[in-house]
């Protein structure tokens, strides 16, 4: 089949003749492959180009780095008989046709030199088996043995191969089915579906850094319940995320329901996707509620509570953090942050607002006091139209005030302006606990407005407080 003038396009970047030129000096066959080739047909933007050579792929990159600039640095792997480099913004990665053949308890294959035939049956989709032939006699060839084409007009994934072996051999394409799934809008095909549910308990092979780099681009496509909900339908939610799964479900007592704080929280998420590509913050209203479960009581009269569920998810997040091999910095306690103080502007937005509660919910929340307001809004999910309507009123005067406080009071990130060095030296003290009471008293009579927050009134109230206490002035 050739290809259209459109997809013609594609293959007008400088780097295509290189590899052209390079192969057919090797007498190597050469064809782009893979994801670059599905999203010209789907117009979407690609910057990673997937090189399949019928020879070695590391010597075909090297050559063709060369030519561009003998100065770029080749990635060589050789165990995988793979080579990667960067070509302006783009990310080329170079590999040898192969064969692969899986043993039951690793998902790491057994590899043989093959054909593009091979090396196409090996690929975990239809739409991924897509190839383009770079070499001149038959330059722009399009070779589709399994039609993917027509799963890509039918809005399909679907294993090239019987799924069940392809997911038994090398689980993790079962993430990646939900992943594609959720990125493409797309349906997985029956069958493959099936599969997936069937050979779900062999996801426990797969490392959990693999499983939280797909999980991560469920989370940051467009509609990310779309993935979960497939996770949870197949069973692999429940192994790799569990603490998610036990937000499934309503309870019933005394004829009154709560409810199902699962599909509550994917559609935080959903709400929340329009108005961040930021990973973490897209994080936070994935666990937001996630101690629900173990929060949740009925009281007789009151109903369903979850009485401080926020502060025992924040004490979460580090633990899910740690088992799912997520980053332990700045990063969780980001997150960490997020879901302890998320319900605080609720709390604002259902009461009058003093000045104070807003400055130390600025001092809490800091440089994150926007992203906090963003959750908060996407929280808001009642079928009650007038209730969010209202909710949402009172977040842009909660905004208001925030902005109005800030401008006055500079409270965000705040230090006080009297120092603990200078309350030692003041009255002569090695740190001690009057030097901590001093200093929390300044920084409570400034958020509660006591004082402004200027080094002169908080001097001259450092100087009261002492008095109180019995501290004098060093001569």
């Amino acid at each position: 089949m050739k290809l259209s003038g459109f997809m013609k396009e594609y293959l007008q970047e400088p780097i295509f003749s290189i590899i052209t030129n390079e192969s057919d000096k090797l007498g190597q066959e050469a064809y782009v492959i893979g994801g670059y080739v599905r999203d010209i047909l789907l117009n979407r933007p690609s910057k990673d180009i997937d090189i399949v050579t019928v020879g070695s792929g590391i010597e075909l990159a090297r050559k063709v780095a060369k030519k561009i600039n003998p100065k770029i640095r080749v990635n060589v792997f050789k165990n995988f008989g793979t080579a990667m480099f960067k070509y302006g913004d783009f990310e080329l990665e170079f590999v040898g046709a192969r064969k692969e053949s899986y043993q039951r308890d690793s998902r790491k294959p057994v590899v043989e030199n093959g054909t593009l035939e091979d090396d196409q049956k090996r690929r975990d989709f239809t739409i991924n088996a897509l190839a383009l032939s770079l070499n001149k006699n038959n330059y722009g060839e399009f070779i589709d043995p399994f039609d993917g084409v027509s799963d890509l007009q039918l809005k399909l994934v679907r294993t090239p191969l019987d799924p069940d072996i392809t997911f038994s051999d090398d689980p993790l394409r079962m993430m990646r089915a939900v992943r594609f799934s959720s990125q493409l809008n797309f349906s997985i095909e029956e069958r493959t579906l099936e599969a997936i549910s069937e050979n779900c308990e062999r996801i426990k092979i797969v490392s959990a850094e693999r499983i939280n780099e797909e999980l991560n681009k469920i989370i940051l496509s467009n509609k990310p319940s779309t993935g979960f909900k497939i996770l949870d339908n197949t069973g692999l939610l429940k192994i790799i995320f569990p603490e998610l799964h036990q937000l499934k479900g309503r309870e019933t007592v005394s004829r009154i329901s709560h409810k199902d704080n699962f599909l509550h929280t994917l559609e935080v998420l959903d709400r929340i996707a329009p108005n961040t590509d930021d990973l973490w913050l897209r994080w936070a209203a994935l666990l937001h509620d996630i101690a629900k479960p173990s929060t949740k009581r009925f009281i007789e009269g009151q109903g369903w509570t979850f009485h401080s569920h926020n502060f025992a998810g924040a004490k979460m997040v580090p633990k899910i953090f740690k088992k799912m091999k997520m980053p332990l910095n700045e990063k969780m306690r980001y997150v960490k942050k997020l879901v302890q103080l998320h319900m605080r502007p609720i709390g604002l937005s259902e009461e009058i607002v003093t000045d104070s509660a807003i400055r130390r919910l600025l001092y809490e929340a800091g440089n994150d006091i926007d992203d906090l307001m963003t959750l908060c809004e996407a929280d808001i999910t009642s079928k009650n139209q007038g209730k969010v309507k209202q909710y949402l009123k009172n977040f842009e005067l909660v905004r208001k005030k925030l902005k109005e406080i800030e401008e006055k009071d500079s409270i965000r990130n705040f230090q006080p302006p009297v120092s603990g060095e200078l309350i030692m030296k003041t009255f002569n003290l090695k740190p001690c606990k009057e030097v901590g009471i001093i200093k929390n008293a300044i920084k409570e009579a400034i958020l509660d407005g006591v004082i402004r927050n200027d080094y002169h009134e908080a001097y001259n109230y450092m100087m009261e407080k002492a008095s109180e206490i019995g501290l004098k002035k060093a001569e």
